[in-house]
């Protein structure tokens, strides 16, 4: 089994770049250069990862009182099973709350797509969602 040196050290956090510079140091001294006894050798590792965006945190929704002639918009995305799930609950809540409302929609394109006319009219008709995300 061939395991991919590069992908293995980016699971595990590590740089390809430190491994690199080991093993140009390794190089130098086997071709006979050496350093000054005694001397460290020095290297410079950069992060392949960069520097990530800052995190914008945004306001919880307001929380509802009540469910209680309230509509819920059970959202699918695509997800193997979460259609079943969210048509499962839907039967729970037409049994268990007959005063709440649920409206099932499945969402255009994947999990972390836009849907602009999906979002429109839940903000629009609905009062609360639940989306089956998966995992």
């Amino acid at each position: 089994m061939k395991i991919n040196r590069r992908r293995l050290l980016s699971l595990l956090g590590t740089s390809p770049m430190l491994v690199a510079g080991s093993n140009v140091a390794a190089e130098t001294r086997k071709k006979g250069a050496r350093g000054e006894r005694g001397s460290a050798e020095k290297f410079t590792a950069v992060n392949p990862k960069g520097t990530p965006p800052p995190v914008h945190r945004f306001a919880m929704a307001p929380r509802l009182d009540t469910l209680n002639g309230k509509t819920i918009y059970l959202v699918d995305t695509g997800f193997f099973g979460g259609g079943l799930l969210l048509h499962q609950m839907q039967d729970w809540f037409q049994e268990n709350m007959p005063g709440v409302k649920t409206v099932f929609r499945k969402k255009a394109g994947g999990w972390a797509a836009d849907d602009p006319p999906l979002w429109a009219e839940i903000k629009a008709r609905g009062n609360a969602v639940i989306m089956a995300i998966g995992h």
